[in-house]
């Protein structure tokens, strides 16, 4: 009796080894090769399969190579920052796909094909990430179906323009704060170089934590230093992306990452829990992000009493303010750094953008209305985020047959928007592609585009990024507010090396010399 019966165990186990080893070998190998000779068959080129990794070592080792040593002084930054997917794109064509670990990923370079994407993104889904993804960032940005159209609607109202120029009072203050203090640096010189890179950043975290929060700087900072650990740790994280199970396993990185997950939840949720207290007790001064969302996710709870699943968790708010942090101050760091890199090398338009500034404001604060009609401004704006896109792609997946032009897409094809390749396409822009032409949108994005889906730094369509206005808002007037009181130019020390650190970061810093008007 006891010998069949672990006769039995050991049958069962086998059993379930042969089942396991079956379903690794399914995701390995045979649906990798079955969803490959789909796209071939249909004119798709992809690039040779490699087990389980796919094209990661190579896309590492070209961007190895390229971060090793900085650029040329000029904008044409794609084979520094996308190297892998430039060399299969000329390689290959522009209807080609590489491999993303075991999944095939289709370049689309069509901006009409974009505009299929982008608009039907009920069927172009968020990949989803494993366990480390979810640990880095959540919230709107990663939700699909009736969570995103809710956590929309919840969201929405914060980012109401009469809600922006309430929070323009902490644009201000952060502004004034850093050019003061520029100002006290250039004093006895009339000149100093700094590095500006840390100090944006520091501004953009600044105005996140006030315009969201309405805390300082300080309150937040320990926030933002996780994030940026957090940022690392997650792009180092595809090296072993691809290996089952490696997520779970409990690496150094994989605990460090936990730990960073744990200490900004605790400490998001101590800002949560004291503005929710005071929301209570007292009439609360909702202007800030937080506490628009609290009380739009209050209105639609109460709005909808007998329905299922409404308003958010706090766990679920919590998400959201990771998300506020993070793309709330890396956007507009990434944005004003290269504006400033930008105009320090055409000295020509900060002098033309220096003038609209003076002429529509003076020396004085920089009020909602007159910021929307800083027409140079915007045009410069516009495109120092075509050429130095803070995302470089975006990513999507099906999850159901879909037909996209020509090809037929199965469930669970990923393919890829790659911004930047778009941005600099001579096909797109014409042969002065790489070159700085603020002109191009002169007449507006449409009329820069011909009404094409080639320039969208901060998404398109009904999922386009809810805080775009936030973001050029908070730029324009740091950006206005530098122009009143400096000139400025490169240092000699600065090296210009374009990287992604999941933005577009200056691999080096951005030394730029500040001279007091």
């Amino acid at each position: 009796m006891q010998e069949s019966g672990f006769s039995l165990m050991v049958i069962l186990c086998i059993l379930v080894v042969l089942w396991w080893g079956w379903k690794v070998l399914e995701s390995i190998w045979w649906r990798p090769k079955k969803l490959e000779r789909l796209l071939k068959e249909q004119g798709v080129k992809v690039t040779p399969y490699n087990l389980l990794f796919g094209d990661l070592k190579e896309n590492m080792r070209l961007l190895k190579e390229a971060r090793s040593k900085p650029m040329n002084l000029s904008h044409d930054i794609v084979p520094r920052v996308l190297p892998f997917h430039l060399q299969t794109v000329r390689k290959l064509g522009k209807t080609s796909a590489f491999w993303f670990g075991t999944n095939p990923r289709l370049y689309i370079m069509d901006p009409n094909l974009i505009r299929d994407i982008m608009n039907k993104f009920d069927q172009f889904v968020k990949i989803k990430g494993n366990r480390l993804t979810r640990l880095f960032i959540g919230g709107l940005a990663t939700y699909d179906g009736e969570k995103w159209a809710k956590h929309r609607r919840i969201i929405n109202p914060a980012f109401h323009v009469e809600k922006l120029k309430r929070m323009l009072s902490a644009f201000y203050t952060t502004s004034n704060e850093m050019v003061s203090k520029w100002e006290k640096l250039v004093a006895s010189e009339g000149s100093c170089e700094l590095d500006v890179w840390p100090e944006l950043q520091n501004l953009t975290g600044d105005v996140i934590s006030r315009a969201a929060f309405g805390s300082s700087y300080e309150e937040g900072k320990r926030i933002f230093k996780l994030q940026g650990e957090q940022a690392e740790l997650f792009i180092q994280s595809f090296q072993t992306a691809f290996i089952p199970g490696f997520s779970f396993l409990p690496t150094k990185r994989n605990r460090r990452m936990k730990e960073i997950d744990r200490e900004v939840r605790t400490l998001l949720m101590g800002i949560i829990n004291k503005r929710q207290k005071t929301m209570k007790v007292a009439e609360a001064n909702n202007d800030d992000l937080l506490g628009l969302l609290l009380e739009s996710n209050d209105t639609e709870i109460q709005e909808n009493k007998n329905k299922k699943n409404v308003g958010m968790t706090i766990e679920e708010v919590i998400q959201e303010c990771k998300l506020f942090y993070f793309a709330g101050q890396e956007t507009t760091s990434v944005l004003l750094v290269w504006t400033m890199v930008v105009l320090s090398m055409h000295s020509e338009w900060q002098v033309r953008a220096r003038e609209e500034v003076l002429q529509v404001f003076g020396k004085n604060k920089p009020g909602f209305d007159g910021l929307n009609h800083l027409k140079i401004v915007t045009m410069i704006l516009y495109e120092v985020l075509r050429l130095y896109p803070p995302l470089l792609f975006l990513d999507r997946c099906t999850y159901k047959n879909i037909k996209l032009g020509e090809i037929s897409l199965p469930p669970g094809i990923q393919v890829m928007l790659p911004i930047v390749l778009l941005h600099h396409d001579h096909e797109v822009w014409g042969e002065d592609a790489e070159e700085f032409k603020p002109e191009r949108f002169a007449e507006g994005i449409s009329k820069a585009t011909n009404n094409q889906v080639s320039f969208f730094p901060f998404g398109w369509g009904p999922r386009i990024c809810i805080g775009q206005q936030f973001a050029m808002t908070e730029a324009k007037m740091a950006l206005a507010m530098v122009l009143q009181r400096f000139a400025f130019e490169l240092s000699p020390s600065y090296a210009h090396a374009p990287t992604t650190v999941v933005t577009l970061h200056p691999q080096y810093g951005a030394q730029i010399i500040l001279h007091k008007l």
